[in-house]
């Protein structure tokens, strides 16, 4: 599990490293454009249902905190479509990654 770490004084999330690895780059290409966005996540069972949002924005000091030694593998079908959820008017959502079980549960829903 590695951690998104927001804001002075500084505020944390954890994400499995592969996500927060897909995150990552969806971020940064946002805030390299000087452009602000939200992003949200849906809660695991573990913390109960719920969801959570927050506001990002280029001003605001931003670091990514793994816990692998291991970079993992990037999903280029994944990162396009958590850009296309950031490019939206709901911001960067947190998705599950395409051809997951997980992927294929949500778009039963």
């Amino acid at each position: 599990m590695g951690k998104l770490i927001y804001g002075a004084p500084t505020w944390s999330v954890e994400f499995d490293d592969r996500a927060l690895a897909h995150l990552r780059i969806v971020m940064m290409a946002k805030l390299r454009r000087a452009e602000s966005f939200s992003f949200s996540w849906k809660f695991e069972a573990a913390y109960g249902s719920g969801r959570s949002s927050l506001w990002l924005h280029p001003a605001i000091p931003l670091q990514f905190e793994f816990y692998g030694g291991r970079e993992p593998a990037l999903n280029r079908a994944w990162i396009e479509e958590l850009m296309l959820t950031a490019n939206s008017p709901g911001g960067l959502e947190l998705t599950p990654e395409p051809g997951t079980a997980a992927a294929r549960t949500a778009g039963r829903a």
